[in-house]
């Protein structure tokens, strides 16, 4: 099936980015570093090519996570959690000097736009994987995912209607990233097991509050990054997106319906974690992360699409084909409760084949749209210059 039609194709043709980054961090700090950091690559290579090469970089991260800890659960030697930290500042930076590649070789497009955030969104739940192996949160692992996604989904939303990406003075890509590869610099020299420590070992004030105190330090983490990240982020888009449909005229409930297949994924899934009598959180949490990843991945590139494409305001239903097999895990989960503690399925292969249905998923959609964009501006993904005609 084709997912742009003529109306989108003359929207590509028109299309040109628009984005503001408040960060201070950014602009006096890692600003000068990528403007000269981005001499390093020739003029011939492709911007797309550096998005993958930094995309490669989580990659690996996330399969030093399953080489050395598959239940992330377990501590792995230092030196791994001091890669974790590089390998995400080698992404941070190529991730922001792609753009400034397409810039320098007048190579600028909606594709490079669409490729660079649909990776973007793929890393959420890879450096989730590494994140996990370097804190030992084990099956809590995919609270980080969903304090990563929340705010990338809500910048997303946003930017479909603002048609401007706002990046606040403190935002995910520069300070969080940031923060995110300390943390693991930091795990390279206390080692993981300070991360699964009581709180109370660590946070003198918490001794003496019911519950808290008997918290490792990552469920304390968790708390913390939900509260002062996650909520005034939201609110921030919310706010935003609020003030750009009511200067339209437009409708806040069909902006809200556009958050309903991201609220069932992480609903889906967590549902499924709870009720799971094999603990899938706790047994296979890179299958977790990686069926849930690829289907984030699915739901953000539907939305950019949709916005490059210039689409009416309002759910895409085409993006619930990403939570297919997750009423089954969920039901077949709490057909354990009837069945003398056994699910019908065994749950492994019910993990397997969400896994396998959103890799071919998203994998359909990303092969499909790189070549219909191409087609339709004329352009190569992997390489500078136009096609002939």
């Amino acid at each position: 099936m084709g997912y742009i039609g003529k109306h989108g194709v003359d929207a590509l043709q028109r299309y040109k980015y628009s984005g503001v980054d408040r960060s201070i961090l950014a602009k006096y700090v890692f600003q000068p570093f990528w403007s000269r950091f981005v001499l390093v690559f020739p003029l011939w290579m492709p911007p797309n090519m550096i998005t993958l090469i930094g995309f490669s970089f989580v990659m690996t991260s996330a399969c030093l996570s399953f080489i050395f800890s598959p239940h992330l659960d377990t501590p792995s030697p230092n030196w791994v959690h001091f890669m974790h930290g590089l390998l995400l500042f080698l992404y941070q930076t190529f991730d922001a000097v792609d753009g400034k590649q397409a810039r320098r070789t007048g190579s600028s497009s909606p594709l490079g736009e669409l490729f660079d955030h649909g990776c973007d969104a793929l890393t959420c739940a890879f450096e989730t994987m590494a994140f996990g192996n370097s804190v030992m949160s084990g099956r809590h692992t995919m609270w980080f995912w969903v304090i990563s996604s929340i705010p990338f989904y809500g910048a997303t939303w946003e930017h479909f209607f603002t048609h401007t990406l706002i990046l606040p003075e403190i935002n995910g890509p520069t300070e969080g990233l940031m923060l995110i590869y300390l943390i693991h610099f930091f795990t390279g020299i206390v080692g993981p097991t300070w991360w699964a420590q009581p709180a109370s070992g660590v946070l003198p004030f918490v001794d003496n509050i019911p519950y808290f105190s008997d918290m490792s330090v990552y469920i304390i983490v968790i708390y913390a990054m939900m509260v002062f990240a996650v909520l005034p982020t939201v609110s921030y888009n919310v706010y935003n997106v609020y003030k750009a449909v009511n200067s339209k005229n437009g409708s806040m409930l069909a902006a809200l319906a556009m958050l309903l297949p991201f609220f069932g994924l992480v609903g889906g899934i967590s549902l499924w974690g709870i009720l799971s009598p094999s603990d899938i959180l706790g047994r296979h949490p890179h299958m977790v992360l990686l069926g849930i990843g690829l289907a984030f991945g699915y739901l953000v590139g539907r939305i950019i699409l949709a916005h490059l494409c210039d689409e009416p305001k309002g759910l895409k239903t085409g993006m619930c084909m990403a939570l297919t097999v997750l009423p089954f895990g969920v039901a077949n989960a709490m057909s354990a409760s009837i069945l003398g503690g056994y699910p019908l399925i065994n749950e492994d292969w019910l993990l397997f084949a969400f896994c396998a249905f959103t890799t071919s998923l998203y994998a359909h959609f990303a092969l499909s749209v790189i070549n219909e964009i191409t087609s339709a501006l004329g352009i190569h993904c992997f390489r500078i210059g136009r096609k002939q005609a």
